[in-house]
């Protein structure tokens, strides 16, 4: 049943040449949702930006993010799991243009909406507290809202000795549901994909690692941090669970393990406070995404897969250096999505395959946060890249998926190396042409797909996928994709250069342009239709065109106070 009913969540969601899927078909104002969560009464733990010439995450080079072992990992305190979240979830910048006023975050998000909350969950440390607690991240604030506090006895019972912590991530779907309707929960996983390599390498730039509890269940997620407690979200908006995460600081303690979901039970007990607030006054029911989210509920992994390195995959590959490194913490608060390309730069083609083998698996960050083995290939729309023809090409990042994608991808493709043999890219040529229209229209007619060097489409390995995995899996597909995104956004700041992810694109006409069947929306029965692969993200790189109507200010105030100029007496 609960196959089923993702697929049927899945093909009744896509896109269709004549017909969108099903959203409100206009942005209610008057309802648009409070973009911070907060919970009135609770305790409020003022955190540090991190953002001085002398903090220790500012010599860390970008590169340096990828490689294991080269950064000295900060001491567990209240200022570093500040600087942690500062740098993964914080807001980057406030945008104003005439009246209106918005915030951009690290993490990106459709629509700008951000569906995804987060918790700190920590024994004793030092700033913070001499007991255990659950806290809720305020990035607008930046500041944690203690939750609950716990015996600390409880803490150390589940996590020895390690100096770590633990983070929670939720979604909240009406605030995507507002603008997106029913496809709102794909954006949302979406959203905590890039969430997850956000985190991921935030926690590289201070020497942590940071990995996936596939071991814990939903439920036990929702009691761990409160979100199951009724009585404090009277008429606010609920929270879906998605995820929990071990951050670990000491160098010499096993970067992963399971903690045991008996914690739950201890925070449970412990003392809470805090209400939730109500983001909006008028709320639209999406009984559809209401229906994928029980059946994509996570029921808890025991022994999940380890990964084969045999098989090429965990494998760690070499990326060209970026000439000079750039400042990681840089890079990283810079990050914005493109509104539109010039339509006439072009990137060499070095730094083309450096883009791309960043976004190959291996035992490095954002990578080893994740539990499974990569199930998200790429599909290149080459428009503008120096020494690379034109053309459509596939970047398979799973060896063994070679054959079944060829058995999928129906028409007659080249499948020509299109890259140096032992560079780590595998990348094929399927065709020789200008795709620069197709890619326009496959992702919505928007002109962005088609304006850049490049853009491509993330086809998941979608039915092995969840027969191996099972239904809840669905989500970390999207997820993975996301992992992808947040990846070739940095990328594209560190090759001088910006991104946008796309959320909107006719499904099937993609896999029709690919040949694996499908009727681009002229019918209604998705029956016939394979799903062996099936697109879920879009993607686009290129040099940005600047809307100069705009005006930028720090993310935080006191920022702006830290960077402005000595007065001069």
């Amino acid at each position: 049943m609960s196959r089923s009913a993702v697929v049927r969540y899945h093909d009744g969601t896509k896109h269709h040449f004549h017909r969108f899927a099903q959203s409100l078909g206009y942005l209610d104002w008057a309802s648009q949702p409070n973009p911070f969560r907060s919970f009135d009464g609770a305790p409020v733990v003022p955190l540090e930006l991190g953002g001085r010439a002398s903090s220790p995450v500012s010599g860390v080079t970008y590169d340096q993010l990828f490689e294991p072992g080269l950064v000295t990992p900060r001491e567990l305190s209240a200022a570093s799991i500040g600087g942690l979240l500062r740098h993964a979830l914080g807001l980057s910048a406030w945008k104003q243009y005439r009246e209106s006023r918005w915030a951009l975050r690290v993490n990106p998000s459709s629509g700008n909406l951000h569906p995804t909350e987060a918790y700190v969950v920590a024994g004793p440390v030092s700033g913070l507290s001499d007991a255990a607690g659950v806290y809720h991240y305020a990035p607008d604030r930046h500041v944690l809202e203690a939750r609950s506090t716990f015996s600390a006895d409880a803490w150390r019972a589940s996590c020895g000795g390690r100096s770590a912590f633990l983070i929670a991530l939720t979604s909240i779907h009406w605030r995507e549901a507002w603008k997106y309707g029913e496809r709102a929960f794909r954006y949302c996983q979406h959203d905590l994909g890039h969430a997850i390599a956000a985190l991921r390498l935030s926690a590289a730039l201070a020497g942590w690692r940071l990995r996936l509890q596939p071991a814990w269940p939903h439920r036990a997620v929702a009691s761990l941090i409160g979100i199951d407690r009724d009585e404090d979200y009277v008429e606010a908006e609920r929270e879906e669970p998605a995820c929990l995460l071990l951050v670990t600081a000491d160098a010499g303690a096993p970067g992963s393990g399971d903690v045991p979901a008996a914690l739950a039970d201890a925070a449970r007990l412990g003392l809470w406070q805090g209400r939730a607030n109500q983001l909006s006054a008028d709320h639209v029911e999406w009984r559809f995404i209401d229906e994928v989210a029980r059946a994509t509920e996570d029921e808890g992994r025991t022994a999940p897969p380890a990964l084969d390195l045999r098989a090429g995959r965990g494998r760690s590959f070499p990326a060209p250096p970026a000439v000079p490194a750039p400042p990681a913490r840089d890079l990283i608060l810079q990050r914005r999505s493109a509104l539109a390309f010039d339509g006439r730069s072009s990137i060499d083609r070095d730094g083309f395959l450096r883009m791309l083998s960043r976004v190959m698996p291996g035992a490095h960050a954002p990578w080893d946060a994740l539990w499974w083995d990569a199930r998200i290939h790429l599909v290149l729309f080459v428009h503008r890249v120096d020494d690379v023809e034109p053309g459509l090409y596939l970047l398979p990042r799973d060896q063994r998926a070679i054959a079944r994608l060829k058995a999928s991808l129906g028409r007659e493709f080249l499948w020509e190396p299109a890259s140096d043999p032992g560079n780590g890219v595998p990348l094929l040529r399927l065709a020789r042409g200008d795709y620069r229209r197709v890619a326009a229209r496959l992702s919505c007619d928007q002109d962005i797909a088609a304006d850049g060097f490049f853009s491509l489409a993330m086809l998941a390995d979608f039915d092995a996928s969840l027969d191996e995995l099972g239904a809840s899996f669905y989500r970390q597909l999207f997820w993975e994709s996301g992992v992808v995104g947040q990846v070739l956004y940095l990328e594209a700041e560190a090759a001088g250069a910006r991104a946008t992810g796309i959320g909107c694109f006719y499904d099937d006409a993609v896999h029709e342009v690919l040949g694996m069947g499908g009727d681009s929306g002229d019918s209604d029965d998705s029956d016939h239709r394979g799903h062996a692969f099936q697109s879920l993200y879009h993607f686009t790189i290129g040099t940005p065109s600047e809307d100069a109507r705009l005006t930028t200010a720090p993310g935080y105030a006191r920022e702006q106070k830290a960077s402005a100029p000595p007065a001069i007496d």
